[in-house]
């Protein structure tokens, strides 16, 4: 009798332990109109820094409904983008993988004559491709990014996304010019924003797209909406007259002052988002994640530094220094994110992959390099990365390469026209003031055998690999 007692405690303390290392299943809903998988709602900024949110430190731009979901689920503090600039960043995001590692490492790539965009290659699973395989209905709006202009097969609608709406700007297949005031609903040219001064803002047109699919999509199924917005990208035309602000037009520059009116107009049109999934019933089986592709923008005379939209980090877009590439992120998901937490694992774009395939069930693509961070989600035993790693081709040639891992509290950033490896300190130094190369060698020789090891050489980016003088 002792003995069968004690194989029962030994069987009983295995599964504890066996359960505290693997997420625990989702819990269901006695709502059998909730008994589906749960939707997700992936909503993506560009070019928001790591400051510009009230939940970030901002304390100038009025976000209240965004700092409240963020108050309402779980706050990030060090997870980043892909990258530092649009579309390789975005690639890292849809293929689980660094960009080390996947097609795209610019914005634009080098061809025998030419630069010009790369696409993802039809070997990448996407997101949206990997839900559409575990039964999602699928939509992308708004900044695909991913593909060329003269090649449907490239844009959102044949890369996963049963419902795309989306703009794009280049050659078409007759090689002319393509007018990005166009919105594309799955390939088709159907609706043209001709009129900004009909909009408050570029996003609002976009959001009346998002409401009406939300209204006409399958109700029996699950959906993966992925939300593209154009905010705060520095293009003053995409915002018609406002009055936000206007106490400020003596003390602020026009450029700064349309700045923020855009940031308080994305967090209206998030909050309109989010009050038609609560009045739908769909919001307590559907997960928001918010984050942004890259740091603050410092382009078309608008200053980052402005606003302090970096917060206290060094950098901004195409800079791999926490600027460039720290974003704000938060998720929340009713009744299963505890409400008011923080976490400050260190994840990436490259983690959303494999953790939408956890919340879907879904099977994520072989030899992809992120880590599910749904246990983190649940304050369960989470699993972390041996090393974090960015690269960018941020203009031609070697001074637009560079490359950047982070390990433990260190960070290595290389500038490749200068041919030397930066170390920092991220917990002595988070503004990455004192570069301690120097003092570490030892530390340094480990994070450049990282930034050899994860860059493959790559068509269409020459530097690609890393160039190292031994």
């Amino acid at each position: 009798m002792k003995v069968n007692i004690l194989i029962i405690i030994l069987c009983i303390g295995f599964v504890s332990c066996k359960n505290k290392s693997q997420p625990e299943p989702i819990p269901k809903t006695k709502n059998t109109n909730l008994n589906k998988k749960p939707n997700i709602v992936f909503l993506l900024t560009d070019d928001m820094g790591y400051g510009e949110l009230g939940s970030y430190g901002q304390k100038v731009i009025k976000t209240p409904f965004l700092d409240s979901l963020a108050k309402a689920g779980m706050r990030f503090t060090d997870f980043y983008a892909g990258t530092s600039v649009c579309s390789p960043s975005r690639a890292s995001l849809m293929t689980g993988l660094h960009t080390g590692h996947v097609s795209i490492r610019g914005n634009k790539g080098k061809y025998p004559e030419k630069y010009a965009r790369v696409p993802l290659q039809k070997s990448e699973t996407t997101i949206g491709e990997m839900l559409q395989g575990a039964g999602y209905q699928t939509a992308m709006i708004g900044k695909w990014h991913l593909g060329v202009s003269y090649d449907y097969s490239t844009w959102a609608k044949g890369r996963g996304f049963d419902y795309a709406v989306q703009e794009q700007w280049g050659p078409d297949e007759k090689g002319k010019e393509i007018d990005e005031r166009v919105h594309w609903v799955n390939n088709t040219q159907d609706s043209i924003f001709y009129n900004y001064n009909n909009w408050s803002c570029l996003d609002e047109f976009r959001t009346n797209f998002a409401l009406d699919y939300l209204d006409q999509k399958d109700q029996e199924k699950p959906f993966f909406l992925f939300m593209s917005y154009r905010i705060p990208h520095a293009h003053e035309y995409f915002l018609s007259k406002t009055d936000l602000y206007v106490d400020k037009i003596e003390e602020w520059p026009e450029i700064e002052r349309r700045h923020a009116a855009r940031i308080t107009m994305l967090d209206a049109q998030i909050r309109r988002l989010f009050n038609a999934l609560k009045a739908s019933g769909e919001l307590e089986n559907t997960i928001v994640i918010f984050t942004s592709d890259n740091g603050p923008t410092n382009e078309n005379h608008h200053s980052y530094q402005f606003f302090k939209s970096g917060g206290n980090l060094r950098g901004y877009k195409r800079d791999l220094y926490e600027g460039g590439i720290r974003v704000p992120m938060f998720t929340y998901w009713q009744n299963k994110i505890q409400a008011g937490t923080t976490s400050n694992h260190p994840s990436a774009f490259y983690d959303v992959m494999p953790t939408l395939a956890d919340i879907a069930e879904a099977k994520a693509p072989k030899n992809i390099d992120g880590i599910s961070f749904l246990p983190e989600l649940f304050n369960q035993k989470q699993q972390e990365h041996d090393h974090l790693y960015w690269e960018i081709q941020a203009g031609k040639g070697v001074k637009g390469f560079k490359q950047a891992t982070r390990f433990g509290k260190w960070k290595a950033v290389r500038l490749f026209d200068r041919y030397h490896t930066e170390l920092y300190n991220l917990e002595e130094d988070i503004t990455e003031n004192q570069d301690v190369s120097e003092k570490y060698p030892e530390i340094v020789e480990k994070a450049n055998t990282i930034l050899k090891q994860e860059s493959v050489k790559i068509e269409h980016y020459p530097q690609s690999g890393g160039i190292f003088k031994e």
